[in-house]
């Protein structure tokens, strides 16, 4: 049996390329990115979802209460980065679910390549998501968060110096003051 074809099948049908935005006040922009992975399915048929968790040695599997059953979830974007990615890059996914792969695998390395981390490349991300998953519910639109990017500040850890248009933080969290204000004191 092709077991890396079966795996795309099955992710085709019971799989979810997610990527959610949470507030935050310890990012730059008001906004964590959080791409995920999963795959769900009842208790009594979760073999094939630690059959994949071996083979691609990586995600955790877990009960989700909101349906009673088992997921399997990557979280972490270098596995997301180094495993989920180019297995559906070798098994495309058959369906049109695989042009939510596309833009989740753009939004992955974009993410990877730090540029969630500017305005520009946030704006991206948060366009790219809100194309995926049509049918699926949000927790807040996208221009909801587009609306809301927090601007004319930098973090910077207290490690480094500032530069003119950076604030300091301290050692033992964040602080993100507008430069505005900064330049006045």
């Amino acid at each position: 049996m092709d077991i890396n074809s079966y795996i795309s099948g099955y992710a085709d049908g019971e799989g979810c390329f997610c990527v959610s935005f949470q507030p935050s006040s310890r990012h730059r922009f008001g906004w964590e990115v959080r791409p995920s992975f999963s795959i769900s399915q009842n208790a009594e048929r979760s073999e094939l979802l630690y059959v994949i968790q071996d083979k691609w040695n990586c995600g955790s599997i877990r009960p989700d209460r909101s349906d009673k059953t088992l997921k399997f979830e990557v979280r972490k974007l270098d596995e997301l980065v180094t495993k989920v990615l180019p297995h559906f890059r070798s098994f495309p996914l058959q369906s049109s679910k695989q042009k939510d792969f596309e833009r989740f695998a753009a939004i992955c390395e974009l993410v990877g390549s730090r540029s969630h981390l500017d305005k520009d490349g946030l704006i991206k991300i948060v366009n790219l998501a809100m194309e995926m998953n049509p049918s699926g519910k949000r927790k807040y639109s996208g221009s909801e968060i587009l609306n809301s990017l927090r601007t004319d500040e930098r973090i910077v850890y207290a490690t480094r110096n500032c530069g003119e248009h950076e604030v300091p933080t301290c050692t033992n969290g964040v602080t993100t003051s507008p430069l505005s204000q900064q330049r006045t004191q």
